[in-house]
């Protein structure tokens, strides 16, 4: 047997390991995920049902900049089915350059439930973690919502996050869905949207269901107050604050509920070049929380979950090295014609993967009513090309932290002026014009 043939066994060994590993950690969690859907209608008007009298809820907004989308999310949340007089919310305006400032000193003025952290150019801008422990002493409720400033909770999602957490007194946190609020803009929010449902649906519901994990995904969740002080707030040093976070609660033996009727919409970036900076940022935020879950190893809380974690937040290093050899088994196809039959063998193979995430992909999508001929055609674009571009974000992330050794600085996700589609609240932008008409949703 010659050195190619050797080369190409070995490469084409390892591809399928990787391939098989991959796909059966995601069909195990399809199955899983179809369960809790199943499960989730029963649930969900249980805990209304159970639990009527509701504690106070203070919601914490970071903002930095954000003058083009802050109002809208401010008066989604101002419309939540919640008592009044049982939630306030505190917006933080980090240091922003914008009309931000003069758009929340108006919303509080008009609104009692509004209060406003301006910190100054000296002392905000930092990132999220930054603005976020600056508002935690400010709070007195037992329970704090996190929301991005361009989110659009729908109407009952505070009250199906805190219903949760009142059902199982023992849970530190739970998270809801997120949802993409501007998906028919281009190919590329499409291909957003489908990923984050294919997240949620899969691997977020799965996790829940048979492990009793869930992470914090930055937004549209609720933590316990006492929880965030055990462990000192946020991490100033993690890009991926919501990794991180989860991660240290998983150590001091806190639990994270994922509750997937709870939804808000959001913006997701619109062009190539704001989606690869938002995703390097989260690679390198993934970096930070595997390296902080290693040296921790041994500092508390279940093995299991600290080894079920693990995987999870290395699934992307295990796709990098899956491409890897995909593509080095490729060429020696290639290039060498010797090969034997076990070639053909292989490649038809390989064919199962595309067959499995095909079915996975229609089930996960059938959850929020997006299966669609164009959502299928998207998905296998995503199959076939969407995983190249994450290849550069996660060699890109890699390069930073170990080749440049770049010191981690906040790079903060850029608004557009596009309208957030899904769920809208009733009260409207306010200008000298009046309010703004509402955009129609472009047809799937």
């Amino acid at each position: 047997m010659s050195f190619m043939d050797i080369a190409f066994h070995v490469s084409a060994f390892a591809s399928t390991v990787i391939i098989c590993l991959l796909v059966t950690y995601q069909l195990i969690f399809t199955v899983a995920g179809y369960v809790l859907h199943r499960r989730s209608g029963r649930q969900r008007e249980r805990l209304l049902q159970t639990h009527t009298v509701l504690p106070p809820v203070t919601v914490l907004i970071p903002a930095h900049n954000e003058g083009k989308v802050i109002a809208e999310t401010v008066y989604s949340l101002l419309e939540q089915d919640y008592p009044r007089d049982k939630l306030s919310l505190l917006v933080i305006d980090d240091a922003s350059t914008d009309d931000t400032p003069g758009i929340l000193d108006a919303l509080s003025a008009k609104n009692p439930q509004v209060r406003v952290l301006h910190r100054l150019k000296h002392e905000g801008g930092n990132g999220k973690s930054a603005a976020l422990n600056a508002a935690l002493p400010l709070v007195s409720d037992e329970y704090i919502a996190i929301f991005d400033a361009d989110n659009r909770p729908e109407p009952s999602a505070i009250r199906y996050l805190v219903t949760q957490l009142l059902d199982v007194p023992t849970l530190g946190a739970a998270v809801g869905k997120f949802r993409t609020g501007n998906k028919y803009r281009n190919l590329l929010t499409r291909s957003i949207n489908l990923e984050g449902l294919l997240f949620q649906n899969i691997v977020q519901s799965g996790r829940w269901l048979l492990f009793g994990i869930a992470s914090l995904t930055g937004t549209n969740y609720i933590i316990r107050r006492d929880v965030l002080t055990e462990l000192g707030g946020w991490d100033e040093k993690a890009l991926t604050e919501d990794t991180e976070l989860s991660v240290r609660m998983y150590q001091a033996g806190h639990r994270i509920a994922f509750v997937p009727y709870a939804s808000s919409w959001e913006q997701e970036p619109e062009t190539a070049v704001v989606w690869l900076k938002q995703r390097t940022r989260w690679a390198r935020g993934n970096n930070y929380a595997v390296l902080k879950l290693l040296r921790n190893f041994n500092s508390g809380g279940s093995k299991l979950i600290t080894l079920e974690m693990l995987f999870s937040l290395s699934v992307p290093y295990l796709f990098l090295v899956g491409i890897i050899t995909c593509q080095l088994t490729g060429a020696l196809m290639f290039f060498n014609s010797s090969l034997d039959s076990s070639v053909l063998l292989m490649g038809h193979f390989w064919l199962a993967p595309v067959v499995l995430f095909v079915l996975e992909l229609l089930l996960a999508l059938s959850y929020d009513r997006e299966t669609s001929l164009s959502n299928l055609v998207i998905g296998l674009m995503m199959f076939m090309f969407y995983g190249y571009a994450w290849l550069i974000v996660i060699v890109r992330a890699l390069y930073f932290d170990i080749i440049q050794r770049e010191k981690p600085l906040w790079d903060k996700t850029i608004r557009f002026d596009s309208a957030i589609v899904g769920w809208k609240p009733l009260a409207r932008h306010f200008t000298e014009e009046g309010p703004s008409p509402e955009p129609e949703p472009m047809p799937d």
